[in-house]
């Protein structure tokens, strides 16, 4: 490429700084990276502060390890909860999808992933060893796994339901009404609240 149509070294630099977010691809990355040159500086260091605000005082919750600006996070600390209930998901924000659908009144404690040996992820990088300690307290009747139907999820269901046995804990699985390859993020309310209440026994 000529010299004078290479793309200035700063934002080249901003374009694999937003392609390395998920979920954003290079036209994507090009694209947010030339829209933010040309807002205002009002405009660009207020989304600056925003991303370093919320870094430095969002953190995990050290009991369901979501992510909260206090510890406990506002779930756990809601005495109106069922603490004896909870519901494992993948992602924060699943937690938030279930919330909308109303029907929950227990716990979560979220994963931060799922078991993948193709891409190297194993038990020790998720939050498994947090929600056994969890169980082993005692107080725990049931625990809800809310991963997603695919491959990865299921394996993860199995793993959990494998560490679990030895405390007697019940381990229920969210029912199919969740079709086979969708993020519980995207799954309407009135789906979500028939898994909750059709979830079966492991």
């Amino acid at each position: 490429m000529p010299e004078s149509l290479a793309t200035p070294e700063p934002i080249q630099r901003l374009i694999e700084a937003f392609h390395r977010l998920p979920g954003i691809g290079p036209k994507s990355a090009q694209r947010l990276a030339y829209h933010l040159v040309r807002t205002s500086p009002q405009e660009a260091e207020g989304l600056a502060r925003a991303i370093v605000e919320a870094r430095e005082r969002i953190h995990y919750c050290s009991r369901c390890v979501n992510l909260t600006e206090r510890d406990p996070c506002a779930v756990c600390a809601d005495p109106r909860r069922d603490q004896s209930t909870i519901c494992v998901v993948e992602q924060p924000l699943d937690v938030l999808a279930i919330e909308r659908s109303g029907i929950y009144r227990g716990v979560y404690h979220v994963l931060h992933g799922i078991l993948n040996p193709m891409e190297g992820i194993g038990p020790e990088h998720l939050h498994i060893d947090a929600l056994v300690a969890r169980v082993a307290g005692g107080d725990v009747r049931e625990v809800i796994m809310a991963t997603n139907p695919s491959l990865e999820g299921e394996a993860t269901v199995m793993y959990i339901q494998r560490v679990l046995a030895p405390h007697g804990v019940r381990v229920t699985r969210l029912a199919r009404g969740l079709p086979s390859g969708a993020d519980l993020e995207y799954a309407d309310t009135m789906t979500l609240a028939r898994a909750l209440e059709g979830r079966q026994e492991l």
